[in-house]
């Protein structure tokens, strides 16, 4: 994508993509994720795979597996 207007990139990424919903509701360090690491695909649903960046989806992942753990460790007790 070197060949694109910055501006044009920043463009597109804005309209093809929206904040996931997942994250934003269940990661307490969200707000402090680099942009582009908070936001998932326009046109899929709010999960890891969406997320447009490597480190947005392994971030989505340790919420969610940490979710199931907590969730585990309390029907154990």
């Amino acid at each position: 994508m070197e060949h694109i207007d910055p501006v044009e990139k920043k463009r597109f990424e804005i309209r093809a993509s929206r904040p996931c919903e997942f994250c934003k509701e269940l990661d307490p360090q969200f707000p402090h994720r680099h942009p582009l690491d908070q936001v998932v695909s326009a046109s899929r649903k709010s999960t890891a795979s969406a997320h447009l960046t490597e480190d947005g989806y392994v971030r989505h992942r340790i919420v969610e597996l940490t979710r199931l753990a907590s969730r585990a460790a309390r029907n154990v007790a």
